[in-house]
Parts: structure tokens; sequence; C-alpha cells
């Protein structure tokens, strides 16, 4: 019981966590169709934005200009960048972005150096928010998940109830009708590009003071918010979050459980037979943790290619 309880709570952190930094990139990647690949990168960004504004001037002076500035950096990268190259198509933004993520990483390697930086939560929230099976749960890990709750709310209520919403989910669909009511398509494009990486900078800011930040953290998000996307469905924030959650729970209860084939097989009376085989059938779950999300991605498509709440047009 313990053990489902423990990994049901720090699944759904992790997940919440993920759909942080992958909500702006269902922004970008579903509404603009830019493959973003440098978006984990302006996560790490964010993180080391709070980690030097919380020295000048505190914890929530970082927190909030953190994603002011991944913002700010957005709309220089949409305007001199992307917007050049957006008429030849995605191999071209793809290339773009994937040379804008090293230089992000260079430059910070260049400033901070390799090794991970002290970037920490203030003192006053180094408390266990409850006691559970004799274990503290961290009250941070559960502000993550406040946030990233926060995040979504906003985010939903602005494109389903809003008049932005609106010009913005148009745009997708329907850009030269847009473009005809007298809307600023290339300002709409900006903006949405700059909203995503502002996303991206505050889960930087709030992840960075409780995992490690160093110049190799966005490696480690890079493929995944990927995968978040593919499996919601392009576009769909409910989906992202659906999918976050679902990736967050899969590599949760897989780290901890130590079973393979031989031993699902042994039920049946086949233990010793898959023992002897070996490979495959003795490789225990906890050890492809890691692999749980490309094999949720494939299962997925292979039901639904369009992600489970994506749109099949």
């Amino acid at each position: 019981m313990e053990y489902i309880v423990v990994s049901v709570l720090n699944g759904v952190v992790h997940g919440l966590l993920l759909f942080m930094v992958s909500a702006g990139l269902t922004l970008i990647f579903g509404m603009m169709g830019v493959l973003n690949f440098a978006h984990a990168w302006f996560y790490m960004l964010g993180a080391y934005v709070g980690f030097t504004l919380t020295r000048l001037g505190g914890f929530w002076i970082g927190l909030a200009l953190a994603p002011v500035v991944a913002g700010l950096a957005g709309v220089l990268v949409e305007r001199y960048m992307l917007r050049r190259v957006h008429k030849y198509g995605h191999a071209h933004e793809l290339l773009l972005t994937f040379g804008l993520a090293f230089i992000i990483e260079e430059v910070i390697k260049l400033f901070y150096g390799d090794a991970l930086v002290s970037y920490q939560m203030p003192d006053y929230m180094r408390f266990a928010a409850f006691t559970i099976f004799e274990t503290n749960y961290p009250f941070y890990r559960l502000f993550m998940g406040a946030v990233a709750l926060a995040m979504f709310a906003v985010l939903y209520l602005l494109l389903t109830r809003t008049r932005v919403g609106i010009i913005v989910r148009a745009a997708t669909y329907r850009p030269t009708t847009v473009e005809a009511l007298g809307h600023n398509l290339p300002v709409v494009y900006m903006a949405v590009f700059a909203g995503g990486s502002a996303l991206a900078g505050l889960a930087g800011a709030v992840a960075g003071a409780f995992y490690p930040t160093g110049p190799n953290m966005a490696v480690d998000f890079g493929t995944l918010v990927f995968v978040v996307v593919v499996i919601g469905g392009l576009g769909s924030v409910v989906g992202a979050l659906i999918a976050s959650l679902m990736i967050g729970l899969f590599i949760s209860f897989s780290v901890g459980l130590n079973v393979s084939l031989a031993d699902l097989l042994g039920l049946v009376g086949l233990g010793p037979w898959a023992s002897d085989v070996g490979g495959l059938f003795t490789l225990q779950l906890s050890t492809i943790a890691n692999s749980m999300p490309f094999l949720l991605m494939l299962l997925v498509l292979l039901i639904r290619p369009a992600g489970l709440m994506g749109d099949r047009q």
C-alpha cells in the first residue's frame, strides 16, 4: 500500500512538472507547426535566470522575472530567426532550433561553467507538507504541482474563454481568414512563441530550485516534451496534461518494480524456461523505466494516430 500511494504522489508531481515544460511546446508545435527543438533549453534558461535573480533579489523575484526573460528571448528568436526560415518548411525550422539549443547550452557553460549551480528553494519552504507511512513528503513538491495546475487553468481559460484564444485557435486552421479580418498574423505567431517560451522559463525557475540545475538539465526533458505533445495531440492543452500524468505515473511505478517477463511466465509454470532463455525475458522493468514513455507513445499511436485529444483533421 505504501508503494502504491507514494508512487502515485511522485508520479502525479513528476507528470505535472512535465506538463509545465511541455505546455509551451504544445502551443508552439500545435498552433504554429514549428518544430522547436530548443524548447527544453528555454526551460534550462529559465532555471539559470531564476538562479541568478534569486541571488540578486530573492526567490520570488527570480520566479517572477525568469518567464519574462525567457519570453523576451522567444520574441527575438521568432522575429529575427524563425520568421526568416518559416517559408522554407519544417526542416529548416528544426535545423535552426537544433543549432539554437547548442548555442544556449554553450553560452550558459561560458558564464556558469560545466558544474551544477547551487539554486535552492528558500529555507521557509523546506518542510514536510505531511507524513505518510513514516515518509515526510516535501512541501515544495506540492508547490510545483500547484503551479502546474494554475498554469493549466490559465491556459485553458485563455484559449477557450477569451477573444485572444479565439484568434490564436483560428490562426491555426484559417490563417488567411484571420489576416483578412485585420489581425496581424506575424504578431500572433510571435506572441504564441513568446508565450510558450515564457512557460518553459517559468517551469525552469520553479523546478530548478528542487532538482539539480546544470547545463545538461535540458537533455532530460528534450525528448520527453515531444513525446507528451504527440501522445496528447497537437495543440491540445488538456491532452498534454493527460499525457504528462500518464507518463509520470508510468515512470514512477516502473522504477520500483523489479519484475521481468520470466517472473510473469512463472505464474503459468514457464518461469524456469524463460530464465534459461534469458535476454528480454529476464530484463527487469525497473531497468527500462526511462523507455516507458516511448512504449506508451507507440501504443497510443497504434490506437489513435492523432493522439489522445488530437484533431483527426
